[in-house]
C-alpha cells in the first residue's frame, strides 16, 4: 500500500543543511501495525510527516498504491489527510472553544459530509466516551482528550492512522488505554503506523522500524499481519482524482465556526466590531442631514413656485452714479397681458409690493402687502388652507378682500380662525377671505409674514403706485425655460423701446437656475459628508484587518489542525473571510440602529431636517461587508498559507 523509494529531505536550519531523511526505502502492507522508533533528531517524525502527506520529500518516490504522490499539489495532498489518513497527535490539538462531538466531526466539515454528524457521535461512543460527547476539551481528562483525538481521526474511516506519540502525555493507565484501542483498530483492518522513543510502547506493533540519523538502521517484524482483508478501492478513487471533490466546507458550518471564533474573544471582537458600528452610524446619519437639507431647501423652492421668471424694474446708470430702480423701465398691465400670450407661457402674475400698519380688534402688526393677480395662488403653490382665494370678478372691482399669512393670524388673531373677520391695513378696512400655507422663513426674511390683496386694489386704493413693482411668470415646462425667458427679454425691449445700453433698466430671475444651484450645492455637501464617514469606515476596516492578522497568530496552532485534517487553502481562506464579513455585518446592523436613532434624535431635539433613505442603509451595510472582504484578505491568505507542520508546532 505504502512504499518509499530513496526518499531523502533535508531541512534549512539557518545556515546549517539538517539531513532529515537520507535515502529512506520503506515499504508498508495493507493491516501493518508499525512503530517507528528512533532517538530524538533520528529523523523518525520527518518520516511520519512525510508519510502523512504532511511534507513532501526532497528527492525520491512515495507510491501509495502504485501511484507516486510526491508532486500532488497542496489541496490533492489536503484531500488524502481527510480521505486516508487519521492522525493522532501527541499534544491532542483540540479546539478549546467547540465541544467534543464538534471536535469529532470537524473533518466531516472538510470532506463535505455535514450530513453524517451522528457519525461523530458513533466515534466517540467506539472510544468509551459516550458521556462527555457535549463537554469542553478542558473539561476531560489526558486520556480522555487523547481517546477523543482518536475518535476524530476515525470519523472519516480513514485506510491509515498516524500516531505520533499517542502516549507521550499520559499516564500509566491512559497509556494502555490507548494503546489497547489502537491494538483493537489494528485488528479492525486500519494500518496503523505509529512513532515513539521508547521501547516498551513499540513492543505492542507488530513491526518495529529503527532509525538513525536519519537512516533506518533496522526493520524488526515481530508479529506476522494474519492478512485481513483491506479493501483499497477508495484509496484507488482517490488517488486517481475521484476524491477531489471532498473537502469544500460547507458555509454553515463556516459560519457556525466562525460565530464560535467570534464569541470566544468577546472584548477583541467587541473592539473590531465597535469601528465598523461607528462608521456605519455616521454614514447613515450623515447622508440622512444631507438628503433631509436638499429635499428642505428643494420644499421650499417649489413653495415659490417651479418654472417661474421673476421680471423686475432695474436701475439704469447715468454718469456711472446708479439711479433709483424702475427709473426707466415702468411695468404696466399691457407687458402683463403681451407675456401672456407668449408661447410656452402658462401663468403671468403682476406683482406689488409694500409695508403696510395692519390693525385688528386692539392688535396692530407691521407687515407686507403683496398686491397679486388671481394667479399668484397657483403660481406659489399658495392656494389658502382655510378660506379662499380672491376671484376674478374682485380684482377688476377692487375688492377690499385679503389673504394672510400664519405670522399675521398670530400676531393680530392669536392663532384663532381670521376668516371673515376685519383688519385695517394703513387705515382701510378688509376682510379676510383666507389663510395661505404656512412657509416657514427663507433667511432672515418670513414667508408667513405677509397679506396678499388683489394688485388693482393695491395700486389703486392702498399704496397709490401707477406701475407694477415686478411680473411674475410660469414657464409650461423645464426645456422651454431659456426661449421663453429670451421671448420676454426681447419683448420688453422691444415694448419699451429699448436700446443695448437700456437693457440693464430690467433684469429677469430665472428661479429654476436657482433652484439647480442649490440643489447642486446640497448633493456636494452630502457626497462630502458621506465621504468623511466613509472615511470612519476605513478605519474600522484596518482595525479588523488588524485584529484578524492577530487572530492568525494566536490560532497558528488551530490553522495547523486544520490542514492536518484536510483544510484546503481555500476552506482557511473562507473561514477568515467569513469572521471577517460576520464581524462587520454585526457591526453594520448595530450601526444601521444606532445611527437612524441619532438622525432621529437630531430631529427632535436639534429641530434638523433629516430623511434616512434605504438607499443609504443598503450603502452602508453592502459597503461594511465590502469592507470586511477587502480588510479580512490578507490574513485570510497568510493563514491559507501556513506550513501544517510548523504551525503545529507553533507556541
Amino acid at each position: 500500500m505504502i512504499e518509499l523509494k530513496n526518499v531523502s529531505k533535508t531541512y534549512r536550519m539557518g545556515t546549517v543543511d539538517v539531513k532529515a531523511m537520507q535515502d529512506v526505502s520503506l515499504r508498508i502492507g495493507p493491516g501493518e501495525f508499525v512503530a517507528i522508533m528512533g532517538p530524538s533528531g533520528s529523523g523518525k517524525s520527518t518520516m511520519l510527516h512525510i508519510l502523512g502527506f504532511l511534507d513532501r520529500p526532497d528527492s525520491g518516490q512515495y507510491l501509495l498504491d502504485g501511484k507516486d504522490i510526491s508532486r500532488l499539489n497542496d489541496d490533492q495532498l489536503a484531500t488524502l489527510r481527510n480521505q486516508i489518513a487519521g492522525f493522532v497527535f501527541q499534544q491532542f490539538h483540540l479546539l478549546p472553544r467547540i465541544s467534543a462531538a464538534d471536535n469529532v466531526a470537524l473533518p466531516l466539515t472538510y470532506a463535505g459530509r455535514q450530513q453524517l454528524r451522528a457519525r461523530a457521535l458513533d466515534r466517540i461512543r467506539d472510544v468509551g466516551l459516550a458521556g462527555r460527547a457535549h463537554h469542553q476539551p478542558n473539561e476531560l481528562s489526558g486520556g480522555e482528550r487523547q481517546r477523543i483525538a482518536i475518535a476524530r481521526s476515525l470519523v472519516n474511516d480513514p485506510l491509515i492512522l498516524f500516531a505520533d506519540e499517542p502516549t507521550g502525555n499520559l499516564d500509566t493507565k491512559s497509556e494502555g488505554e490507548i494503546l489497547q484501542i489502537l491494538k483493537e483498530l489494528n485488528a479492525r483492518g486500519k494500518t496503523i503506523i505509529l512513532v515513539t522513543h521508547e521501547r516498551e510502547i513499540a513492543e505492542h506493533a507488530k513491526r518495529i522500524v529503527l532509525m538513525r540519523d536519519g537512516r533506518i538502521v533496522r526493520d524488526e517484524i515481530q508479529q506476522e499481519t494474519d492478512g485481513a482483508s483491506v479493501d483499497l478501492s477508495s484509496l484507488q478513487e482517490t488517488v486517481s482524482g475521484g476524491g477531489s471533490s471532498f473537502g469544500r466546507a460547507e458555509i454553515v458550518d463556516h459560519l457556525r465556526q466562525s460565530w464560535h471564533a467570534i464569541v470566544s474573544n468577546r472584548m477583541r471582537s467587541l473592539l473590531s466590531v465597535l469601528g465598523i458600528l461607528i462608521g456605519v452610524a455616521a454614514v447613515i446619519a450623515m447622508l440622512a442631514i444631507g438628503q433631509g437639507a436638499q429635499e428642505s431647501i428643494q420644499q421650499r423652492l417649489s413653495s415659490l413656485g417651479t418654472n417661474r421668471l421673476t421680471i423686475r424694474s432695474g436701475a439704469p446708470r447715468s454718469g456711472g452714479v446708479r439711479l433709483e430702480a424702475g427709473s426707466s423701465t415702468r411695468f404696466t398691465f399691457q407687458d402683463v397681458e403681451e407675456i401672456n400670450r407668449l408661447s410656452g407661457v402658462q401663468y403671468v402674475s403682476p406683482l406689488v409690493r409694500g409695508r403696510v400698519q395692519l390693525v385688528a380688534g386692539g392688535e396692530n402688526w407691521n407687515s407686507e402687502v403683496q398686491g397679486a393677480g388671481q394667479e399668484y395662488a397657483v403660481m406659489r403653490n399658495a392656494a389658502p388652507k382655510t378660506g379662499r382665494f380672491f376671484t376674478s370678478a374682485e380684482l377688476q372691482e377692487r375688492a377690499r378682500v385679503a389673504v394672510v399669512g400664519m405670522t399675521v393670524v398670530r400676531e393680530l388673531f392669536s392663532g384663532q380662525n381670521p376668516v371673515g373677520r376685519t383688519i385695517r391695513i394703513n387705515k382701510s378696512l378688509f376682510e379676510v377671505i383666507g389663510v395661505l400655507p404656512e412657509k416657514g422663513a427663507s433667511g432672515p426674511r418670513d414667508e408667513d409674514d405677509v397679506v396678499v390683496i388683489p394688485v388693482t386694489t393695491a395700486m389703486y386704493r392702498l399704496l397709490g403706485k401707477r406701475y407694477i413693482d415686478s411680473i411674475e411668470v410660469e414657464v409650461a415646462s423645464q426645456d422651454l425655460m431659456d426661449q421663453v425667458q429670451e421671448d420676454v427679454r426681447a419683448l420688453i425691449i422691444r415694448r419699451h423701446r429699448l436700446t443695448g445700453d437700456g437693457e440693464d433698466t430690467f433684469d429677469i430671475r430665472n428661479m429654476a437656475d436657482i433652484q439647480s444651484a442649490l440643489t447642486s450645492t446640497t448633493k456636494t455637501m452630502t457626497l462630502l459628508l458621506g465621504a468623511v464617514a466613509a472615511i470612519s469606515l476605513l478605519v474600522g476596516g484596518i482595525g479588523i484587518m488588524n485584529i484578524m492578522l492577530v487572530s492568525v497568530t494566536e490560532r497558528t496552532r488551530e490553522i495547523g489542525l486544520r490542514k492536518a485534517i484536510g483544510a484546503r487553502k481555500s476552506d482557511i481562506i473562507m473561514q477568515f473571510l467569513i469572521e471577517s464579513v460576520f464581524m462587520t455585518i454585526i457591526g453594520g446592523v448595530m450601526g444601521i440602529v444606532i445611527g437612524v436613532g441619532a438622525a432621529e434624535l437630531l430631529t427632535v431635539f436639534a429641530g434638523w431636517a433629516t430623511r434616512i433613505s434605504f438607499s443609504s442603509i443598503i450603502l452602508a451595510t453592502a459597503f461594511s461587508i465590502f469592507v470586511g472582504i477587502v480588510f479580512g484578505i490578507k490574513p485570510a491568505i497568510q493563514a491559507a498559507g501556513l506550513n501544517p507542520i510548523e504551525a503545529l508546532r507553533y507556541e
